[in-house]
């Protein structure tokens, strides 16, 4: 093999490995340099795009994906990246069209038909998203986590929680524009509303715990009143923020139950801003938290709004719980509600979402 294409290939292997890691600037690097020396390749276009879409840059990944597609215009993965690409770029019909084409290739790609889902989810399309995720699901795609979907969109079974890989996923895509969304964007007021009922009591803390603690943005508000400060997120990329922004002694990456599972009962303050909508059962969150706190610790959170049942899953995919549920337990995990407070947690659509924000004290 000529030694310019064999440093070619090794790039782009390198890249491969880098991209499965999630080690997206090393996989640019990696692809760049593996097409500079055998340029025009398809595929090393396609994962070059595919790359550049993950670290968020959604022009420059179609340029490429176009590129990769006047070469080869049967490349079904360029088409689907091509898709997920327009359709960040707030270009639904154009993404749907690119799925179309993928799939008048390749009839039976799992991943193509997931992707049709969701955009004709976004579209308003409930019984076109809820057909393609079965037939992606008969494709072989993740029935969990397409199961959860149908089952959000359809309101007919309410599961006791998302599958993991759902948040997980749902936080590192969009961990990096996260916080300018949730605040600009969504209107999202929780950390403000517990950190102001908690401000109003005039007590300062000696250990807290963030629950599912994102990029900081509670941190920043409770750091002054709190001696010892932890947080804990499942996204890997949200711990990273969470870390740099500075305001922690230790952040953790975990699911928050299972973290809780190994605490002692030291903590004085526990706080979740806007957490349990992506938990849904709220049982072994409050057993975990009051095992995990000292007696006349505070614990505060907020959830979205609902009267009908204990818990729903909406269409947004997020949870709503209902007052009743969590007076039940807080009765059962040896709380005492201080205050409760109806306020919007976020918009969606431009809509408030009501919302319900405790202050719990552990007896």
């Amino acid at each position: 093999m000529d030694p310019q294409l064999e440093q070619a290939r090794d790039f782009f292997l390198a890249g491969v490995s880098d991209y499965q890691g999630r080690r997206f600037e090393s996989a640019e690097r990696n692809f760049t340099a593996s097409l500079a020396l055998a340029p025009g390749r398809p595929s090393t276009l396609t994962n070059l795009g595919a790359t550049r879409l993950k670290l968020g840059r959604g022009d420059e990944a179609l340029a490429l994906l176009d590129e990769a597609l006047v070469a080869d215009p049967d490349n079904t993965d360029a088409l689907g990246h091509r898709a997920m690409a327009l359709a960040e770029l707030g270009k639904p019909r154009d993404a749907l069209a690119a799925i179309e084409r993928a799939l008048a290739i390749n009839p039976k790609l799992g991943a193509a038909w997931t992707l049709r889902g969701t955009v004709l989810r976004d579209l308003g399309d409930a019984a076109g998203a809820v057909q393609s995720y079965r037939t992606a699901i008969a494709h072989g795609a993740d029935s969990e986590l397409l199961g959860f979907y149908i089952a959000g969109i359809e309101g007919s079974a309410t599961p006791d929680a998302p599958p993991p890989q759902y948040v997980q996923s749902l936080f590192d895509h969009y961990a990096d524009g996260f916080e300018k969304h949730l605040v600009e964007v969504l209107k999202y007021q929780a950390p403000q509303v517990l950190a102001a009922g908690l401000a109003r009591a005039g007590r300062r803390f000696e250990c807290a715990l963030d629950l599912g603690c994102g990029t900081g943005l509670c941190g920043v508000l409770l750091r002054e009143s709190v001696r010892h400060l932890d947080g804990v997120d499942l996204s890997p990329n949200m711990v990273r923020q969470a870390q740099a922004r500075g305001v922690y002694d230790e952040v953790t990456e975990a699911d928050i139950v299972v973290f809780l599972r190994d605490v002692a009962a030291h903590y004085d303050l526990v706080i979740a801003a806007d957490v349990f909508i992506y938990v849904g059962a709220l049982e072994s969150a409050f057993a975990r938290v009051a095992a995990a706190m000292k007696p006349g610790g505070v614990f505060c959170f907020s959830v979205e709004a609902q009267a009908a049942r204990d818990l729903v899953l909406r269409r947004s995919f997020r949870y709503a719980h209902s007052a009743a549920y969590i007076e039940r337990l807080a009765a059962a995990n040896g709380f005492d509600i201080q205050s409760v407070e109806q306020h919007a947690v976020r918009e969606d659509q431009r809509v408030p979402i009501a919302g319900l924000f405790y202050w719990l004290v552990k007896r």
